[in-house]
């Protein structure tokens, strides 16, 4: 969600707020789950995934959902526009290729980060804005793509935070993910600097479009968040069982929270 709400602060130019609602539903009620849905079918985790400590065993029905899902998802972006609607189909082709069995991204744990965090970050950044009907110079415009590779780079922070609990269930299954190759101690360390540089660029781009505000209600709604993060690091580097599903969890909820109302506050400023 805060992907969304970053997306349309970014914009600079009229877009539709009734295709913005669209935009919301299809993504966030149709297509996340859809893809979520996928993942828990193929991965059938016995650990706590997610935000759930103890996931239900999935049965075939969970499939059919997440079909129908998809076609809901697919025939919903067609009513909002055609580019819209590819953009859909192909985020959700990319998700189902990361968890299917016969390709399974999620296996190599370089591509299946690097497929997440572009897909999830600045690929759903410029998916939003095209599905709310920006003109493709409001796209392609210089800041604009710096703020998309913004997204990016604080997934690449925040994903392998999601995975440091899974390790003994992912090398059980054989997913060498980016957190298991890096250890718990990397993990945070590699988290950290993907932060820093989200951070960094995101500066960078509001100085160069003279915008001081956003930056200054950034700096201040993502404070818990800096605080949370070096607290739980400094928790995890004395002892590793900190690393657990609890500590994720509250991790998540406090960064989506803050993040989105960070980003919420700078589109109602403009």
């Amino acid at each position: 969600m805060p992907v969304f709400w970053f997306g349309l602060s970014a914009l600079r130019g009229p877009w539709s707020g009734w295709r913005a609602v669209g935009v919301f539903i299809v993504l966030h009620l149709l297509a996340y789950p859809a893809s979520n849905g996928y993942n828990s079918y193929y991965d059938k985790d016995e650990g706590s995934i997610g935000g759930l400590k103890a996931p239900p065993k999935v049965t075939p029905e969970l499939l059919h959902l997440v079909w129908l899902f998809d076609t809901l998802a697919v025939a919903g972006a067609v009513l909002l526009s055609l580019p819209f609607a590819a953009l859909v189909v192909v985020y959700l082709l990319v998700s189902k290729a990361y968890s299917y069995e016969g390709i399974r991204l999620k296996k190599y744990p370089l591509l299946s980060t690097l497929v997440v965090v572009v897909f999830q970050g600045a690929f759903t950044l410029l998916m939003t804005q095209v599905g709310v009907g920006a003109a493709p110079e409001q796209l392609f415009e210089k800041t604009n793509l710096l703020l998309a590779l913004v997204s990016t780079l604080f997934l690449c922070g925040s994903y392998p935070l999601t995975q440091v609990y899974q390790h003994e269930e992912d090398a059980r299954r054989g997913d060498r993910t980016l957190s298991l190759r890096l250890g718990i101690r990397g993990t945070f360390i590699f988290a950290a600097i993907g932060l820093l540089a989200g951070a960094a660029a995101l500066g960078l781009a509001y100085w160069l479009r003279q915008e001081i505000r956003p930056l200054l209600i950034f700096l201040v709604a993502t404070g818990p968040v800096v605080a949370l993060f070096s607290r739980w690091a400094w928790a995890v580097w004395h002892d590793e069982s900190a690393a657990d599903f609890e500590h994720t969890m509250r991790m998540n909820q406090v960064s989506s929270l803050c993040l989105s109302a960070a980003f919420i506050a700078m589109l109602l400023w403009h």
